[in-house]
């Protein structure tokens, strides 16, 4: 900054003016959208309009205006828009001692800090319960919570919201740690929701035919920057024996229908982004595909693997036949129903209408936010959930890595807690969290610092791992000292022990 950089008042009036306009247009312009939320998200919805409008604008400079001046910026906008916008220019009007009246008198507005605080939280217990105190902590349950002595150990240990992941196991298995955490909790006064998610149309390579040069064992492939590999629709093509006979790898996967979607220079991701390439030729028989990322001495690709296509626009169900079906046991025995690889409105209405036909409207919905086409129509999805009573946003931070690019997610997962904040709806914070410790036993310093980013979501979700009771303790101790020092973005100032221990060495 220069400086001698000055602050004139009047034009900085008029550019906090204009914002202010616009904002105001919203609840006319938009009177529609806001009489579809659900009675629960009347005010939430209002709000949430406002604060798009609201960073549709540049407000840099006059951020860094107000920050010159030392009035109360607008960088904690996000749950009183309006009231924000309104405050400031009262309070810069009596420094200039020029006339405005707001739509609101100063420190009226019906959208406020204190009020949204408390809508806040009130979703928050609608969608986790009311027992989770400041924050709930999510853990995905392995095979062993069909041991009730395990669920007890989760449960004493602080997890209030119980995962079950639909992609794995069946309902056999899924009945028995439903009956675990309910007989657990009930037992130790301790109570738990359950969240179940959906499997969605993750896509997944399925047979892999290494090459001699590529084989590590069978099934499994060494796959080096540089090579060529071939992703067929049909490992039983006279394509795929003439591959065979020239020694080259090949797979297939598990939504071949990805294959036709996909084109020529797009990008293709296996295993979570440890190996990458480009799709150099498409055919009937499928794509050929050139490496160029993978580990120094090569990366392992094995079956059961995640595949990622962040640039293509995939013709895919956003409910599959399988998550239909398993919708029927997850309306009778869960509160939270995870819904998984969300694209476009289009698919939130198919699940609300899929969860009206069984009578559960009622039951929470959170969306899962794992590809591109999820956060850049982040806002049009909220707004259409906001028509469901119960509901929340998973920042599934693992796939959105891989798919928007890991130097984008730290901005990325921003971006999605702001809306979160200013829709009023929790926001769960997921994948690799204590990651290390829970398989390990041993922290990383980096995931300590995550866990303690963490604080500033609703929910924060932890994955299995043989050191599970660790993590657990490890991030409760984490939550706990940071909630006195932070609430949302805003840093609460509580009192520095260092700070006053300085002082008291000077007497």
């Amino acid at each position: 900054m220069d400086k001698n950089y000055t602050v004139q008042l009047e034009p900085l009036i008029d550019r906090l003016s204009e914002v202010r306009s616009a904002v105001l247009d919203v609840e006319t312009d938009h009177h529609q959208v806001l009489s579809q939320s659900h009675p629960n998200f009347q005010y939430s919805t209002l709000n949430f309009l406002r604060y798009l409008k609201f960073r549709a604008f540049d407000l840099r400079q006059i951020q860094q205006s107000l920050s010159v001046l030392g009035i109360s910026s607008l960088s904690h906008a996000e749950r009183q828009v309006l009231a924000n916008i309104e405050n400031i220019l009262y309070l810069l009007s009596a420094i200039k001692d020029i006339p405005f009246k707001g739509k609101y008198f100063f420190g009226e507005h019906p959208v406020n800090f204190i009020e949204s605080a408390n809508r806040l939280q009130e979703n928050t217990y609608r969608l986790f319960g009311n027992h989770i105190g400041k924050m709930a902590v999510m853990v995905t349950l392995p095979n062993e919570a069909t041991d009730p002595a395990y669920v007890k150990m989760l449960l004493k240990n602080g997890m209030s919201v119980a995962r079950i992941n639909c992609s794995h196991d069946d309902e056999k298995v899924w009945m028995k740690m439903v009956e675990n955490v309910k007989s657990v909790s009930a037992e130790i006064d301790k109570p738990c929701s359950i969240y179940a998610d959906l499997s969605g149309p993750k896509i997944r390579t399925e047979t892999i035919k290494a090459s001699k040069k590529n084989r590590i064992n069978k099934g499994d492939a060494l796959i080096r920057e540089g090579d060529t590999i071939y992703l067929l629709n049909d490992l039983g093509s006279h394509f795929a024996h003439e591959l065979k006979k020239k020694k080259k790898t090949r797979l297939t996967c598990t939504l071949p229908s990805i294959i036709n979607d996909a084109q020529l220079e797009e990008y293709i991701w296996f295993d979570d982004g440890k190996i990458g390439g480009v799709i150099e030729q498409k055919a009937n028989w499928g794509l050929k595909i050139r490496i160029t990322q993978a580990g120094p001495t090569g990366s392992r690709l094995k079956a059961e693997k995640g595949i990622n296509l962040p640039s293509t626009k995939l013709n895919l169900p956003s409910l599959t036949d399988e998550d239909i079906q398993n919708l029927d046991f997850i309306v009778k025995f869960a509160d939270i129903v995870g819904f998984s690889f969300v694209r476009k409105v289009e698919d939130v209405v198919l699940l609300q209408k899929e969860l009206a036909k069984r009578n559960r409207s009622d039951i929470g919905i959170v969306l899962k936010i794992e590809n591109r086409e999820a956060f850049l129509n982040l806002p049009s999805l909220i707004l259409k959930l906001m028509e469901s009573p119960t509901i929340g946003i998973m920042t599934a931070r693992g796939d959105l890595a891989v798919e928007l690019g890991a130097e984008r997610l730290s901005e990325v997962q921003e971006q999605i807690m702001w809306l979160c904040e200013a829709a009023l709806i929790p926001n769960i914070w997921a994948t690799q969290v204590l990651e290390t410790l829970a398989k390990t036993g041993i922290p990383s310093r980096a995931e300590i610092t995550d866990a303690a980013m963490s604080v500033r979501a609703e929910c924060v979700m932890l994955n299995k791992g043989p050191y599970i009771d660790k993590a657990l303790k490890t991030l409760n101790d984490i939550l706990f000292r940071m909630e006195q020092h932070q609430f949302k973005k805003l840093v609460t100032l509580r009192k520095l022990n260092v700070a006053e221990e300085f002082w008291s060495q000077l007497k």
